[in-house]
């Protein structure tokens, strides 16, 4: 059975080990134990800032530091950095174009008892509207670890989604690369595809398996680049496969299936059928049930591809 880690440990540590090669600054909002930051704090006090409960300031700081050249980390949970924040993410930020890498963190209903008012399904959606935004929800933590090192190395500001339940590590971190803006096609198939995003990752692939017990095989596609979202691999996989479903830990507006649909429709028109979180917020539990109430689930997955499989032409 899969090791499992929640991507947010995977960002604390990768932001501790990377502190040594990179010269970068670490923000955070009074929630450094819970996004892990801590883990940096510890390591480089002096590279750290805590600006406390009030998170379009902190935004504001990382853009001032940002002006001077330097790399800001700006963490809290996903919510706030893409909620609360929002205005200062997209005039601070986005406008200007500066390096500064948000790091949302108990992003999606996985949240769990914390409830609807925390639990972010919007993040994507807000995220990718803004120009020129870099957005990116890895699906596991080897995945993660090298998203921040990417974001580092990238010029501009990124969005990085993590979040607070362990997930099934998926990669091997010795031969895992991550590139930018690349889908990683993860099984041949082509029956039909199934473009997943974050935790649903791990859930495709096991659907792909029930699938393939079925007689049908299934193209499983990790599209961790929410935007610029890989067109490439998506008409590619509209073409040869005829069909597609969405997974993700979002809703189903404005997040990885309104991309992908957009993308098909203009390229190449097929079938688009989406699994995530219907027009609804969400609501305290623990995760497992809540996942089976929003039919975040392998199941769900499944049955969606049949679905799309009766659609094709």
């Amino acid at each position: 059975m899969a090791e499992k880690i929640a991507t947010r440990e995977a960002y604390g540590n990768a932001l501790a080990e990377l502190g040594e090669k990179y010269d970068f600054v670490v923000l955070d909002a009074d929630l450094a134990a819970a996004t892990k930051t801590a883990i940096f704090k510890k390591k480089f006090p002096e590279r750290f800032f805590d600006c406390g409960i009030a998170e379009g300031n902190m935004i504001s700081v990382a853009a001032g530091i940002a002006t001077t050249g330097k790399t800001v980390f700006a963490s809290s949970f996903a919510m706030f950095a893409a909620g609360r924040a929002f205005e200062q993410v997209r005039n601070s930020v986005g406008y200007p174009h500066l390096n500064v890498k948000i790091g949302a963190t108990h992003a999606g209903i996985t949240v769990g008892e914390d409830g609807a008012t925390h639990q972010c399904i919007e993040d994507f959606a807000l995220m990718r509207a803004i120009p020129g935004m870099t957005v990116i929800n890895p699906a596991d933590a080897v995945e993660a670890r090298a998203v921040v090192e990417a974001a580092l190395n990238f010029n501009g500001p990124v969005y990085m989604r993590f979040g607070r339940y362990a997930v099934p590590v998926l990669y091997d971190k010795e031969t895992y690369k991550f590139e930018l803006g690349k889908g990683i096609q993860m099984t041949e198939g082509n029956d039909l595809t199934i473009a997943a995003t974050g935790m649903m990752v791990g859930m495709a692939l096991e659907a792909a398996k029930i699938l393939a017990d079925r007689g049908i095989k299934a193209r499983v596609i990790n599209i961790h680049t929410i935007k610029p979202i890989d067109k490439d691999i998506l008409l590619t996989a509209a073409q040869e496969t005829g069909a597609i479903v969405t997974a993700e830990e979002h809703s189903i507006i404005g997040g990885l299936g309104s991309a992908v649909a957009e993308v098909v429709s203009e390229g190449c028109p097929v079938p688009v059928v989406r699994v995530g979180v219907e027009d609804r917020f969400g609501h305290s539990g623990k995760v497992p049930p809540l996942l089976e109430m929003y039919g975040l689930t392998t199941a769900n997955i499944v049955a969606k591809a049949e679905v799309a499989l009766g659609l094709k032409k």
